[in-house]
């Protein structure tokens, strides 16, 4: 088994780790190039319409970007940080579960209560209770089974 929480083992979490990073390196390329640039085309004065309208805009959805991988990055690293506090139980390998379902059914016991002859003829009371096996496949004994499992050919008792 190893050591490590299962969340390191996760795709979709480092999915959501190297996709926030990207996010906060695009937004963060995006925003500085484009102030940068409006900031230098409005300090030597050659600056346009677009670079001053337009530049803005990239400039808001660089900050969107840039703060969308930060709350995911965030979102990632509190998904870790609950994951190491609520461990999960181990899964189990193809090996342990083959080996549970290779259990003979001769190795089930099944508890059920058997009335013997001497104890139909005695009150209710004192009846014994044993183990069956479930692999015991010898035939009920007619007279201490009732009617409603196997019907009797006795023609006095139809």
């Amino acid at each position: 088994m190893s050591v490590h929480p299962r969340i390191v083992r996760s795709i979709p979490f480092w999915i959501l780790v190297a996709g926030s990073v990207a996010a906060i390196g695009g937004g963060t390329y995006v925003l500085v190039e484009k102030l940068s640039h409006m900031e230098a085309t409005i300090l030597d004065n050659t600056a346009t319409g677009v670079d001053v309208y337009v530049g803005q805009i990239w400039g808001v959805f660089g900050g969107i970007l840039l703060g969308a991988g930060v709350v995911g990055l965030a979102l990632a690293l509190a998904t870790a940080a609950l994951s190491s506090v609520f461990p999960r139980e181990p899964r189990r390998t193809a090996g342990e579960q083959d080996r549970h379902a290779a259990v003979p059914a001769s190795e089930h016991v099944i508890s059920e209560p058997v009335v013997s002859e001497r104890a139909a003829s005695e009150p209710a009371d004192s009846t014994e209770t044993t183990a069956v096996s479930a692999a015991d496949t010898t035939a009920p004994d007619p007279a201490t089974t009732s009617t409603l499992e196997s019907p009797s050919n006795d023609p006095q008792q139809r």
